[in-house]
């Protein structure tokens, strides 16, 4: 019954994309669906791997390295939580994507860390678009020179902006963030010096990812919408 609910979930949100690039005037080519399974067991992923998720998103590296080795299906693995520096030796060795870059520092360390073992990592760089103490992420005034220095660096592709809005019940609310988001890597892809251009964004969860689509995101990170109890669609 839960693989059922799963199923029927992915249904669900497939045909919410679909509706969302059309509003858009989007193909739904550009728009990834990442399933978030930091509270879910390794059936539950390969249930959705099965139903043609290939991009799986985990918080932390020790859950990740647990679930990663029974997974044998090839899919990509992205780490959304928040990395120390400390921990980053072991995130390159199981993921192909880092979403929370939040400082120069950590994108040279990653870089290092890839390098020794012959790996090139995708990262995002998170911007706190809304400003709030409480999150991490690079202020707009600094992003865009910190994306300049990580452009130089080896062994990191830096593909795109995270972020994360405002929890709301009102998927309406979060939609000035996920403008500023596309606006900005617009800006950056403007002035950028180095010829590598932004071409992603990491934006909208399950209460919001269909406004996250409409305002351009390109991978959405969904986790409770896919492994809730289903109703009827």
């Amino acid at each position: 019954m839960y693989a059922e609910d799963i199923q029927k979930n992915v249904t669900l949100i497939k045909r919410n994309i679909d509706e969302a690039c059309r509003v858009s005037g989007r193909s739904t080519r550009e728009v990834t669906l990442m399933g978030v399974t930091k509270t879910v067991d390794v059936d539950a992923i390969r249930e959705i791997i099965s139903c043609g998720i290939k991009d799986i998103g985990e918080s932390k590296i020790q859950d990740a390295t647990r679930k990663h080795s029974h997974i044998s299906q090839e899919v990509n693995w992205h780490l959304i939580g928040h990395l120390q520096t400390n921990k980053v030796k072991h995130a390159v060795q199981i993921f192909d994507y880092i979403h929370s870059v939040d400082s120069v520092k950590l994108a040279r360390v990653i870089s290092l860390r890839a390098e020794e073992i012959g790996k090139t990592i995708k990262i995002f760089v998170e911007v706190n678009v809304s400003g709030e103490e409480t999150r991490y992420g690079f202020s707009h005034e600094d992003v865009a020179p910190a994306i300049e220095e990580m452009l130089l660096m080896n062994n990191i592709q830096v593909v795109g902006l995270m972020t994360m809005a405002p929890f709301t019940d009102d998927p309406e609310c979060a939609r000035p963030y996920f403008k500023q988001l596309r606006e900005l890597k617009e800006s950056i892809n403007a002035k950028n010096s180095v010829d590598k251009e932004l071409s992603e964004l990491s934006m909208g969860m399950s209460n919001d990812y269909p406004v996250a689509i409409e305002e351009g995101a390109t991978v959405v990170r969904v986790g409770t919408a896919l492994f809730e109890a289903s109703s009827e669609i």
